[in-house]
């Protein structure tokens, strides 16, 4: 498991603004809460925020592959039980091949800390996909 430093720092008051979206009932409909994270890097802020989200069904992908073991290690770790196992996934390319996302389906789509490092059509993307794959009244949350 990666631990990087700065997401340790921020985990904290990212977790007290996202609180203000899951638990405020700005979702549509009962039950489970569906949350897609893009750029989950080494995992720790996806079962940070599962953990302290139970509501949620935390979804992890990140465009690396060797981050993928990190996350699910995170996962195990803390006994996340309603985070899923992480997906590939490139923002770039069209929500079609986001792991089967279907549209109207989410209710948050997290990124955090992939906008300024990554390139333009990244960004591009993630804001076409969701526009596509969040329900009425859902939330695209960026940080970074």
């Amino acid at each position: 498991m990666q631990a990087p430093a700065a997401a340790e720092r921020n985990k904290g008051p990212i977790l007290a603004v996202l609180r203000q979206y899951v638990g405020s009932g700005t979702h549509t409909g009962p039950g489970v809460l569906r949350v897609l994270e893009v750029g989950a890097g080494a995992g720790l802020h996806a079962a940070y925020f599962a953990q302290a989200l139970p509501q949620t069904r935390w979804q992890p992908s990140d465009i690396d592959p060797q981050a993928l073991p990190s996350i699910a290690a995170y996962a195990e770790a803390m006994h996340v039980p309603n985070m899923l196992p992480p997906i590939l996934l490139d923002v770039s390319q069209s929500w079609e091949m986001w792991g089967g996302t279907q549209p109207n389906t989410l209710d948050l789509l997290v990124s955090i800390n992939m906008m300024h490092i990554s390139e333009l059509r990244c960004t591009e993307g993630l804001f076409k996909g969701a526009g596509v794959l969040l329900k009425p009244g859902g939330v695209l949350f960026t940080y970074g």
